[in-house]
């Protein structure tokens, strides 16, 4: 839902109340259909632009360029080869990592919100597991952004204030400041550098801190960027409500589109939809010019929980004139796929062409997963002998992404000749995507021996290279393995969180241990002040569901709350399939739904109609 502004008085709205949200729909003319299948007789007016919160049902789009191909293409819930509805919701989150990580948002999905008052011992070096990540470019200070498009590729960026830091893991930031201050100078480029760094390892404490010595000493001028990186910084760690009170300490001047595209991003990183629209709905009410980043925001969020309503963004975009970016794109062409319209799929890389944009890596990397999933393996070898580009050595960079699809593929050879390309010099990166191929490809020694390889040239592996190796243990049913793997991560020194355990999880589950997997969930959650990843919850939720066992199905739902995971379809799904599992009535799940802004697909629907307590049948009617 986003604002539009009444363009005319004779424009005819229908005003429906759905729980305590106003749904408003717009009506005019406009001749042909984007979403073929869905439409429920309201038509919007593409000129047509008002505060009130809008959604377009059945979006009927008479645009050109990149919205065409939604015209012509087949709808989204009518494609050969589409999952069930019922599917929908939960398979949207697993096939979207290439997107996710390039919009830098997947990070707040894993770390837990903690109060002001946790130590910053405490703060700044568990945020999940301290793997590195690649810095978001919209999300950086100009100072940092410059840096970072500047940086070593492999060495990343030095820094002397962050080696300070580092050294004192256990001061305040404030204190290593003071000190720092007395012997040499705070410069911009110093502290982007620092921050680059925190950011890069997920050490978002140490990075807020230093911020708020930055700001309170006075030592910078901050400018709008600065106050943008704050919010982002403020919302990872101690959470969206903070980072929005932040911002009404920022000089209003400052206010702009950059702070709460900001606070945006990190709402639909939550999967916050009620709180994501209100944000949108509020930069629309201050009338700032919203750029493609913003709207790329709202694209990630239907993404996610409602795919009809891409095509209202995409129509929005276009009458304000927003170009599409290379994420727009991916993000595009990923949606097809994951509903096996491959067609809609290739016409939309040819809208990116015609539009000057060529697809990158990364965009191929999405076409090949599609392809593969979609039975077209000689498709999916011609895109990734395109990323190749006839000389391995020279596109060294495309290994990575070059080894799991091969591996995908069943492609053992084609493993093993762009693995021997890197393995006289292996960057960590390769390791990790070569242990993970031969894992897919059921060769454990040999992912186990460049595992080996990759631990004795970097000693000080994080706990996500170690889950490459746990999951791949944990797929195979490998328990004892497994919990070696784990002796052998806590020997090393290697911090153990989200990510480990969710691998964890994973092993006890596929070792038949779902007790053992609750257990272990749940004393990770009292223990440590970082949530577990959304998808642990889930694995565990599934298989009581599938028994039929609604009091620990209710518990962990219970639980994900308790956590601060927003309720969404996916978790419903799960609850209800274990009412229909066990052959018992659901009482008020509608209600509950309703409560949390969940309104149900057919697939869900139907599910719904099975657990109705009050349903009739033929039997119940001749009682009656």
């Amino acid at each position: 839902m986003w604002a539009v502004r009444r363009a005319s008085s004779s424009l005819k709205k229908q005003v429906f109340m759905t729980g305590g949200s106003r749904i408003c729909y717009a009506t005019s003319d406009i001749s042909s259909q984007c979403l073929k299948g869905h439409s429920d007789g309201h038509k919007g007016d593409s000129n047509v632009i008002s505060h009130r919160p809008l959604t377009y049902r059945g979006f009927q789009i008479t645009s050109r360029g990149f919205l065409r191909v939604f015209r012509e293409t087949r709808s989204f819930s009518s494609q050969a080869g589409t999952k069930s509805s019922g599917e929908e919701d939960s398979s949207s989150d697993d096939g979207f990592s290439e997107l996710e990580s390039s919009s830098a948002t997947e990070a707040i999905q894993e770390v837990n919100k903690v109060d002001e008052s946790v130590s910053e011992h405490e703060l700044s070096d568990e945020d999940l597991d301290g793997e590195d990540v690649e810095a978001p470019q919209e999300l950086l200070s100009d100072t940092e952004a410059e840096i970072n498009k500047r940086k070593s590729p492999r060495n990343g960026v030095s820094s002397a204030l962050f080696n300070a830091i580092m050294a004192a893991p256990a001061l305040p930031v404030s204190k290593i400041m003071d000190k720092w201050v007395e012997e040499n100078n705070v410069t911009r480029v110093e502290v982007a550098a620092a921050m680059l760094n925190f950011r890069k390892r997920r050490m978002y404490g140490k990075a807020v801190q230093l911020s708020e010595w930055l700001e309170s000493k006075n030592q910078l001028t901050f400018i709008d960027r600065d106050y943008a990186s704050r919010v982002d910084l403020i919302a990872k760690v101690r959470g969206l409500k903070k980072a929005e009170d932040y911002i009404g300490t920022i000089p209003e001047s400052f206010r702009n589109e950059v702070i709460y595209r900001t606070l945006l991003a990190n709402c639909v990183a939550e999967g916050d939809l009620k709180k994501s629209e209100q944000i949108f709905n509020k930069m629309k009410d201050l009338e700032f010019p919203l750029t493609c980043f913003t709207y790329n925001q709202l694209l990630l969020l239907y993404k996610k929980t409602d795919k009809k309503k891409i095509a209202d963004v995409l129509l929005l975009m276009e009458k304000e004139n927003v170009k599409p970016t290379h994420f727009t794109y991916r993000l595009l062409i990923d949606v097809k796929g994951q509903f096996n319209d491959i067609s809609g799929m290739e016409q939309i890389v040819e809208t990116m062409k015609a539009e000057g944009l060529e697809p990158d890596v990364t965009t191929k990397s999405i076409l090949v997963k599609h392809y593969i999933s979609g039975g077209l393996n000689e498709k999916a070898e011609n895109v990734l002998k395109e990323m190749e580009g006839g000389d391995t050595k020279a596109t060294r960079w495309a290994c990575r992404s070059l080894l799991p699809h091969y591996a995908a593929l069943g492609r053992a050879d084609e493993v093993a000749r762009i693995w021997q390309v890197c393995e006289s010099n292996p960057r960590l990166e390769e390791c990790v995507a070569a242990v993970d191929a031969w894992g897919k490809l059921h060769n454990i020694e040999e992912a186990e021996a460049i595992f080996d390889k990759m631990a004795a040239k970097w000693p000080t592996l994080s706990s996500k290279h170690y889950s490459v190796l746990l999951n791949i243990y944990a797929n195979h049913k490998m328990l004892s393995k497994g919990k070696d793997l784990v002796k052998r991560m806590a020997d090393s020194g290697c911090r153990i969180g989200p990510v480990t355990w969710d691998a964890l999880v994973r092993l006890f589950i596929e070792a038949g241990e779902v007790e053992k997997a609750d257990s272990i969930l749940h004393k990770a959650g009292e223990q440590n002040r970082l949530r577990p990843m959304i998808n642990s919850y889930l694995m565990i939720m599934d298989q009581y569901a599938k028994r039929g066992d609604i009091h620990n199905t209710e518990k962990m739902f219970h639980r994900m709350r308790q956590a601060g995971y927003v309720s969404r379809a996916t978790q419903y799904q799960h609850l209800i399939r274990a009412y229909i599992n066990a052959k018992a009535p659901c009482y008020g799940i509608a209600d509950r739904m309703k409560a949390d802004n969940i309104f149900p697909n057919k697939g869900l629907a139907n599910m719904l109609a099975q657990v109705d307590a009050f349903k009739k049948n033929a039997v119940s009617d001749l009682l009656d």
